[in-house]
């Protein structure tokens, strides 16, 4: 292991040729021609009952679309993605499906390779997009009823498009400049590419009745009470704002951010040869955040990144996939290792001092040893909090720190429904927010209409 230097720390810009930046953050999962994809179909077995339906948190019928690419009916194949799943072309290129459908796929069993629902689910959703008309839904008539969603990420995009083509006008309130929430600011930039986040956007607000207000964030009581006041019902889908701290000596040093900052940084930088990145980066944390953010150091030029987590490999919340992912990047990924000091020199973080870890009668310890892995930059990928006061000053209940609610997001206040990242008991899935959205918004609409 690589011990702190007494030289500056070396964070700059520009440690690749500018042509290079482009190669390195391409398509990580370049799309299938029209014969790859026909020839996956032909693989599905199009069972019923079909466990990989089962599977995904939005119920896609997989064998249904899977069996329309087989018959080149790529127009049905994406309306029946997007009729259970409206954020289906995102969620195809981000959801950890070897862990979802394709893991209970009855391929596995007889050729150990499960079909590609991911690629073909993206592959007819791409090509709708494309298409001269990719809106395939129509509006119900207008109701008159007036809903408020909180959040323009998955969750409350999914609701909003849902009360939307039942016919209700719907206001988005989001605050950041852009709508799109972790699928604009959250993931890495090889996975969303050609700006997917805002097309995918700007499809669901095609449907019509969609109004999205930028910058608003919720900071006081009395704007959750106009918003119950003003709306027939609103719908909470803020996300996690605020990022765990590591709570250790020296984690206010110069080099040491968020992974989200960084990633929603690198995510909104046009030109990559411009952000600056460590030569030696170590990421504390175990998820697909911590993964995306060393990987895309990496890919920034940084020559040596460090994941670091506390428990072992199989606690990770990143999926084997992803942990693969990382080491075939150039990532290094130390599990038992534990945050004591972050170390530093003129102010600016020069390495990292971890104890070793172990599980004691099932409790996580120190077993005494220590280790110091150098860093120019450190990232943390701890986790994020609700973090917003607001929630618990109105009187909505929380439960380990997000909101309670029931299986439909109906929360303790009437009228107020939450979902994705913000309620309490989720994954902390993409697609698992967007079925929150849809069910609440199902619920939403019996609500406003009885």
């Amino acid at each position: 292991m690589s011990t702190p230097s007494s030289s500056p720390a070396d964070v700059r810009a520009g440690r690749l040729a500018t042509e290079e930046y482009a190669k390195r953050f391409a398509d990580a999962t370049p799309r299938f021609t029209a014969s790859q994809a026909l020839l996956e179909a032909e693989r599905c077995l199009y069972c019923y009952d079909a466990p990989c339906a089962t599977a995904c948190p939005t119920s896609i019928d997989v064998p249904s679309f899977i069996k329309r690419i087989a018959d080149g009916n790529l127009r049905g194949s994406a309306q029946t993605i997007l009729d259970s799943n409206p954020l289906g072309g995102m969620c195809a290129r981000v959801c950890p499906t070897e862990n979802l459908c394709e893991a209970v796929c009855v391929r596995n069993t007889q050729e150990d390779r499960p079909v590609a629902i991911g690629r073909l689910q993206r592959h007819a959703v791409d090509a709708l997009m494309e298409s001269a008309k990719p809106q395939v839904f129509t509006r119900a008539p207008a109701t008159g009823k007036k809903v408020a969603v909180v959040g323009a990420g998955p969750a409350g995009l999914a609701c909003a498009y849902t009360l939307a083509r039942q016919g209700h006008d719907v206001v988005v309130f989001d605050a950041k400049p852009k709508a799109g929430g972790l699928n604009e600011y959250g993931l890495a930039s090889y996975k969303t590419p050609d700006d997917f986040a805002q097309r995918e956007v700007q499809w669901l607000l095609s449907i019509g009745g969609i109004t999205i207000q930028n910058n608003w964030k919720l900071d006081t009581v009395a704007q959750l009470d106009a918003l119950r006041k003003d709306y027939a019902a609103v719908f909470l889908g803020m996300g996690l704002s605020t990022t765990q701290q590591l709570g250790v000596p020296g984690d206010n040093l110069n080099g040491v951010q968020d992974a989200v900052d960084f990633i929603a940084t690198l995510r909104q930088t046009q030109d990559l040869s411009t952000l600056p990145v460590g030569r030696r980066v170590v990421v504390i944390g175990g998820g697909m955040t911590a993964v995306d953010a060393a990987v895309q150091s990496k890919l920034l030029g940084a020559e040596e990144v460090h994941i670091v987590y506390r428990r072992g490999q199989e606690s990770m919340s990143a999926s084997t996939a992803e942990q693969e992912w990382a080491q075939t990047n150039g990532v290094t990924i130390h599990h038992w290792l534990a945050p004591v000091e972050v170390i530093g020199e003129a102010g600016h973080a020069t390495g990292v001092t971890f104890a070793r870890q172990a599980l004691v009668n099932g409790k996580l310890s120190a077993t005494g040893g220590t280790t110091t892995l150098a860093a120019d930059m450190v990232l943390k990928a701890i986790g994020q909090k609700l973090g917003n006061p607001v929630l618990a000053e109105s009187g909505l209940t929380l439960k380990d720190g997000r909101i309670a609610t029931d299986e439909a997001g109906t929360t303790n206040l009437k009228g107020v429904w939450a979902g994705g990242d913000c309620r309490a008991g989720g994954l902390d899935l993409t697609v698992e927010a967007v079925e929150h959205g849809k069910q609440s918004a199902h619920a939403i609409h019996a609500f406003i209409t009885a």
